[in-house]
């Protein structure tokens, strides 16, 4: 009896699944039969541009001004409620991209902001100063180049000078050119990006230390290129890696002392360092493979800063890589 009943009981479950899938497989034969979708994903309150973008291939360092197709940074919607007020920030990278937005943003919520730049970045930087007063906030222009040490302590130095204060580092500052083959990788080139990528936080990292107190951030922008790889961008790839195992380090070794370390991995940006990159026929699909078929603004990225930068929001997080991707699941 036993047996019997254990036959039909398997029975029972095998005829179970064949009517699901029969009931499954009428509905694909009737379901209609569409190209797959390609369409840009907006999820928020407006429309961003996507591909195709213009065919333009700017000469390095890019220059935001240059660009035919400007970055939106501005973030009309986000309204500041002074989340960082009475602070004073310091981004490498900022005077235009990621930097620039993250610096409008910071000034919103009440921040004075230094802006570390490379001289030939000068127009860029004088803009996003006004934009940055604009908000109401002292905004303090530093050239100069993040593989440098001694620059990196004397711009720490000026930041304190004027605005008496330190509270937020903003590591952003970034060299990326991509390479078809390891062969084509100069140990000159490869030295560049590794100098200006993680050595350029690493400077800016130990240069603010000691005047940083319980409750100050320092944060750095890393990559999803850090998280997957990229065979063209071997060398940026690395230093993206090597940003996040720095994060989470420096944030293990910083833990006791009250001072978080977080980092923000984007996806693809409309920023100057791509279209200083790829070629103007590579440069029209950027941004297509992510799963929003689109690349980020600068203002989609800039919000994931202030939430890490503000201990009423992030006082609990230390050592996270926060995606922000256009892609699910990175």
């Amino acid at each position: 009896m036993s047996s019997t009943r254990d036959s039909q009981q398997k029975s029972s479950a095998g005829n179970a699944q064949r009517a699901i899938q029969q009931e499954q497989d009428q509905r694909d034969r009737h379901r209609p039969q569409h190209a797959a979708e390609q369409a840009p994903v907006q999820a928020g309150h407006q429309p961003y541009p996507a591909p195709p973008l213009p065919q333009q291939h700017l000469e390095k360092p890019g220059l935001e001004h240059q660009m035919a197709l400007k970055p939106q940074f501005m973030a009309p919607d986000y309204c500041g409620s002074g989340k960082l007020a009475g602070m004073a920030a310091i981004i490498t990278g900022g005077d235009s991209g990621i930097g620039r937005a993250v610096a409008v943003l910071y000034a919103r919520e009440g921040a004075d902001v230094a802006l570390v730049y490379l001289p030939e970045e000068q127009q860029d930087a004088d803009a996003t100063r006004e934009y940055v007063e604009a908000e109401g906030q002292r905004c303090l222009l530093l050239p100069g180049d993040v593989r440098d040490p001694a620059f990196c302590r004397q711009a720490v130095e000026q930041v304190l000078r004027a605005f008496g204060r330190l509270d937020i580092l903003v590591n952003n500052a970034a060299f990326q050119e991509h390479a078809g083959a390891l062969e084509e990788l100069s140990e000159e080139r490869f030295d560049l990006t590794m100098k200006t990528n993680i050595y350029g936080y690493f400077h800016m990292a130990k240069a603010v230390l000691p005047h940083l107190k319980r409750g100050n951030a320092i944060i750095n922008t890393g990559s999803v290129v850090g998280l997957r790889g990229s065979k063209e961008l071997l060398d940026y790839s690395t230093t993206k890696g090597a940003i996040h195992a720095f994060t989470m380090s420096l944030a293990a070794n910083l833990l006791e002392r009250g001072i978080r370390v977080n980092a923000v991995a984007p996806g693809p940006v409309w920023t100057p360092l791509n279209p200083a990159d790829q070629t103007p026929d590579q440069i029209k699909d950027f941004g297509s493979q992510a799963d929003m078929h689109r690349p980020a603004q600068p203002e989609e990225i800039s919000p994931a800063f202030v939430f890490l930068a503000a201990p009423c929001c992030s006082s609990y997080i230390s050592g996270i890589v926060l995606p922000v991707t256009g892609s699910v699941g990175d």
